[in-house]
């Protein structure tokens, strides 16, 4: 294809392809578009004509874009973006008045920490404005925030990606969690039984490699036992309601699970390395009004809820 007639080019096409490239299956771009799955078929049918390309094809764990498709991504999600900017005429911004939606990607343990002060200040600042909280996925953040498919992103790491701003946020300490009445566990915990109890290990992105508390353990010349691993900070709580297992974790997210669950939250046996939470946005957006607004209450509500008292002076 040498050239396209941008006036036979029907524009929900082009959104119907930026769906499907994001989604990768047809049943869940139809659902993002909120139209039907044979709606969806059809524009697909339509765009490969028009393209002169397969775009999607059946591969291993589902469809997958051709060559074509992946070049065509970033600066159709990047036209689309732009096109919405214009259409909407946001020279300012006023959050009394906007019905906006705002996406913002993050861990869930974040989204426990962050959301329930984020959404007061929403709901006070902003009454007309609405959320969507996604997963943060480190290996596409930057293509989510370059094309506007994102806002913002809340995270700890934020591995390096051209063109994303970034700033940290306040700073957490870690604590240990176990159950009420542990009969291994007196009123402070030693180092010697934090090595020897069994640990539950959350690792979003499931690697489960060495870290701090082994780092901290091998210091002393000891190891931990690591019984359980999983990539889900809500179960967390749960199982070391229920069990023996002891949970180390940032002191913001412990005061969160021992309003909730039968916990004792206590000082982690040696110090260990404090973590920032901070708010990355692409600088296509870094003066946009809207995108400015959001991230400075998020950061704010961070701020709110993540510094927090010592169990003790």
């Amino acid at each position: 294809m040498t050239d396209v007639d941008l006036s036979q080019v029907n524009l929900n096409l082009m959104v119907s392809l930026d769906a499907l490239i994001a989604e990768r299956s047809v049943t869940r771009a139809a659902r993002r578009l909120g139209v039907s799955q044979s709606a969806m078929s059809h524009s697909l049918r339509q765009l490969r004509d028009l393209l002169d390309d397969a775009l999607l094809v059946r591969g291993k764990g589902g469809m997958q874009p051709t060559p074509r498709a992946l070049q065509l991504a970033v600066p159709l999600a990047h036209a689309l973006a732009s096109l919405r900017q214009t259409l909407r005429g946001e020279h300012s911004f006023d959050p009394r008045t906007s019905t906006r939606r705002f996406t913002l990607a993050m861990l869930d343990a974040i989204a426990m920490i962050l959301l329930p002060g984020l959404m007061t200040r929403l709901r006070a600042a902003a009454p007309g404005v609405d959320l969507d909280i996604v997963p943060f996925e480190p290996r596409n953040y930057g293509l989510q925030l370059e094309t506007g498919q994102v806002d913002a992103v809340v995270s700890v790491g934020f591995p390096d990606v051209p063109g994303v701003r970034l700033r940290r946020g306040p700073s957490s300490d870690f604590v240990c969690l176990v159950r009420e009445g542990h009969p291994c566990v007196g009123e402070s915990l030693s180092l010697q039984t934090w090595a020897k109890l069994p640990h539950i290990l959350v690792s979003p992105q499931g690697s489960g490699g060495p870290g701090m508390v082994d780092t901290a353990l091998a210091a002393h010349g000891l190891e931990r036992r690591v019984a359980v691993r999983i990539r889900y900070f809500l179960a967390a709580p749960m199982l070391v309601a229920e069990s023996d297992l002891v949970l180390t974790t940032t002191r913001a997210l412990a005061q969160r699970f021992t309003r909730n669950f039968p916990l004792r939250m206590l000082e982690a046996p040696v110090e260990l390395p404090q973590i920032r939470v901070g708010a990355g946005w692409h600088e296509r957006f870094q003066d946009d009004p809207a995108n400015q607004w959001l991230r400075e209450l998020v950061l704010e509500a961070l701020q709110d809820q993540m510094v927090v008292a010592p169990l003790r002076d």
